[in-house]
């Protein structure tokens, strides 16, 4: 990300359906299936799993069991390796997702100096390179536990409801922000706590419950509609970087799959960091 200025003011935005129209980790799943990198059972068991998490209808102990499954799908994966097939295939797969509003809104609190960060609950080795070809200056993401240059499975830092808030109120004393004069845009009513920390929240194309919260609590509601490609901005990846990038794509949605499952449920109250 590019370095911080004397700026005391960010605006923090999640990612996920409100920068992008769909799932980042998700993105990668059809040419991880197509190279046959994972066979067709783990890739319908990791939707499901996503698929009950988002409409809500899994109780605590299905949730644990489904988390532990999918931080496993990344165990032995070279950190490596994954941040290079992110980096090759991120222009192919994720840039025709972004929302042209999005884009610029960023660009208006660019121009009025704002630091921008991206907060994600999925991995930081996907969500910093996004946060890259968005200009922002800090992103904060769940992290894995890292041995020997792979991951292990667990989970040190899980960025996610209100360990977003935390995570936020961190980078704030570190780098100066008056949260009173930040901005915060958010989705999902997971992230109430976030968009809470800050003195200005918005709710863009906001869930059902997060309608409700904006609406008692006289937040501003955007809606976002236009996903459209920023490639006339960016370099195309070369023939042959994108033939490579296929190659190795299995490790992108398996480390994907398991960071998006933790996304959306772990409860409703404080959550276990320590993985």
């Amino acid at each position: 990300m590019h370095q911080g200025n004397s700026s005391r003011v960010a605006a923090f935005f999640d990612l996920d359906k409100t920068v992008i129209a769909k799932s980042s980790m998700l993105a990668f799943s059809r040419p991880f299936f197509q190279e046959g990198l994972i066979n067709r059972r783990a890739v319908l068991k990791s939707a499901y799993a996503q698929f009950v998490f988002m409409q809500g209808g899994a109780d605590s102990d299905q949730i644990e069991r489904m988390r532990t499954h999918i931080t496993a799908l990344c165990e032995g994966w070279d950190v490596e390796q994954v941040r290079s097939i992110v980096e090759e295939a991120l222009h192919d797969i994720v840039d025709p997702l972004v929302y042209k509003e999005a884009t610029q809104l960023i660009a208006e609190h660019r121009g009025k100096g704002h630091d921008i960060v991206v907060v994600s609950a999925s991995g930081h080795e996907i969500v910093a390179p996004i946060a890259d070809m968005l200009g922002a200056t800090h992103c904060l993401a769940t992290r894995m536990v890292v041995v020997d240059g792979r991951y292990t499975g667990e989970v040190d830092f899980y960025c996610y409801a209100k360990n977003k808030a935390v995570a936020i109120k961190q980078l704030a004393e570190a780098n100066g922000y008056r949260l009173e004069e930040c901005y915060a845009y958010s989705d999902s009513a997971t992230d109430q706590s976030m968009l809470a920390a800050v003195g200005h929240p918005t709710a863009v194309n906001p869930d059902r419950e997060l309608k409700k919260i904006a609406t008692q609590l006289d937040w501003p509601v955007l809606t976002f509609s236009n996903p459209i490609s920023l490639r006339a901005r960016i370099s195309t990846p070369s023939g042959t970087a994108v033939a490579a990038t296929a190659i190795g794509l299995g490790a992108v949605a398996a480390v994907g799959f398991a960071w998006y499952g933790l996304r959306r449920h772990r409860g409703r109250g404080e959550l276990d960091t320590s993985g």
